[in-house]
């Protein structure tokens, strides 16, 4: 195996962190998540833990910045926090554009490259206010009721908006943008489960809300394409290309099972081939080809060629290895191990010391080559990137293990040939980490949630180490790498689903 990025130089493979507005911002009260996770003192639904002033990123933004360049890293993603920009609707806000702006410059000034993702997970309340999910009396100024009902087709236009406005504010700095983050992952979560906001339980009923969403969120996704490309004509950095406009699926390695053991029985084959189609390439295919999946059965139904072509480059954000169960489906069809709850889909890690417990999953690092290979597959023309991939962990050993593991995957399938361009550490720093609150540790920076100081953790000076060099050494994979036993998560001994042996 040759060196991680080959001979092809600094700048046409990128090493970076990512980050996303909501989960760091301090002072953002206009979001929905706001909404979602205030106390009812405060006047919001006090579901799950409060967002408050979650890593106080906002505040110490040129701070974080700082920790980019320090650890040599060429590249940024962060999200830009639509509800700062635009509070209320038709409102801008003209400090919020220059604070970001005055990020981008410091990025920019020391040679580290953004990609700035539009909509990562959070909305300003008067996109769709979960304090009001049912939106009975229809859309208005202060609720547009989100995607897939009545004001779907305001929230596409608004949409569209955002990002035109972004892309003409900022593209004399930046040149790679992200429309959407994990864009199934987040409809599921809000308007299927009712994690996130706005806070819609529909599982029973896909065909009435979430598959109207989706179909709403593609053509949201389009739309936010096209005007970038319309509105960001300037070449910041000289490489010819002034917008280069992408998005990111969640992925996992998901795997046949029954009872919390490999299966190969065609049921369950047939329940983790429709999982990785429904997560992996519903939404991908319907960017790239103009078409519509409306029964997610695989056969698409719909043309939509406002939607073909609108992707440049494809983010994969992969964390963990799962089960899949035919048997007894609780989601159109399928029965995935998810969230550490385990109804009969789960498998037990190859090796115990893998498990992650704060999230309840498992960091399998082999999975992703397989992963890879099924996107280039699919999608020979398209650039892929690796825009997330990290570990929740207290252990810094432990964070530099998943990392150069992970690199060790990139670059077998990179000799393969997949064209793969860069790989984002999730995350700069700790943060609030949605339905999960503050307790899985992602950051490669300790966040210390009384004070705020940022401390690094042995995956910063790893990362740091790799990215300064451009490759990885031996040592570090002697050290790191492989796919023998980790180092330990304290408290996984306790986790019925880290206990489990291999039958």
């Amino acid at each position: 195996m040759g060196p991680l990025v080959g001979d092809a130089g600094r700048g046409s493979w990128r090493f970076g962190a990512a980050s996303a507005a909501t989960q760091i911002e301090d002072m953002n009260p206009n979001t929905d998540w706001w909404a979602f996770t205030a106390p009812k003192t405060m006047g919001g639904l006090g579901i799950k833990t409060f967002v408050g002033d979650a890593a106080k990123g906002y505040s110490k933004m040129m701070e974080d910045v700082g920790l980019v360049g320090e650890m040599g890293l060429d590249s940024y993603r962060f999200s830009i926090e639509w509800a700062r920009i635009e509070p209320q609707k038709d409102v801008i806000d003209e400090a919020a554009i220059a604070h970001y702006r005055s990020e981008l410059e410091a990025l920019r000034a020391m040679g580290i490259r953004p990609l700035v993702t539009v909509h990562h997970f959070s909305n300003p309340v008067w996109m769709a206010d979960p304090r009001d999910p049912q939106c009975a009396a229809g859309p208005s100024d202060t609720n547009l009721c989100g995607l897939g009902g009545p004001g779907g087709a305001q929230v596409i236009a608004q949409m569209g908006e955002h990002a035109a406005l972004l892309a003409q504010r900022y593209g004399d700095l930046v040149d790679e943008w992200g429309t959407v983050n994990e864009p199934v992952n987040w409809l599921i979560a809000g308007y299927g489960f009712g994690l996130f906001p706005p806070g819609l339980v529909t599982l029973g009923d896909l065909n009435t809300v979430v598959i109207p969403a989706l179909r709403d969120y593609l053509s949201a996704q389009a739309a936010m394409y096209h005007a970038i490309k319309a509105n960001d004509t300037i070449d910041a950095d000289g490489d010819g290309v002034a917008a280069a406009v992408g998005f990111s699926a969640s992925v996992a390695d998901w795997e046949p099972s029954r009872h919390g053991k490999p299966s190969t029985d065609p049921v369950d084959i047939a329940a983790r081939d429709k999982l990785v189609y429904m997560f992996h390439y519903a939404y991908v295919d319907g960017a790239v080809n103009g078409t519509f999946d409306s029964n997610l059965d695989g056969v698409p139904d719909e043309q939509h060629p406002d939607w073909a072509g609108t992707v440049d480059w494809l983010g994969l954000q992969y964390y963990f290895r799962a089960g899949v169960s035919g048997d007894a489906p609780l989601l159109a069809g399928v029965k995935p191990c998810t969230g550490g709850l385990d109804l009969g889909a789960c498998l037990p890690a190859p090796d115990p010391t893998y498990c992650v417990p704060s999230m309840g999953y498992e960091a399998y690092h082999e999975g992703f080559g397989d992963v890879i290979r099924g996107f280039a597959a699919r999608y020979p023309n398209l650039p892929l990137m690796v825009t997330e991939s990290g570990i929740a962990t207290t252990n810094g050993k432990r964070r530099a293990e998943n990392i150069v593991r992970i690199l060790e995957t990139v670059a077998r399938v990179r000799d393969e040939g997949v064209d793969l361009r860069g790989y984002y550490h999730w995350s700069l720093t700790d943060n609030f980490e949605w339905a999960e609150g503050f307790g899985p540790r992602f950051g490669l920076y300790n966040v210390d949630y009384g004070s705020y100081a940022r401390t690094a953790t042995e995956g910063a000076t790893v990362l740091g180490d790799i990215a300064r060099a451009r490759t990885l050494t031996s040592a570090q994979r002697e050290t790191y790498g492989g796919n023998g036993p980790m180092s330990p998560e304290p408290g996984w001994e306790a986790d019925p689903l880290c206990t489990k042996v291999v039958p």
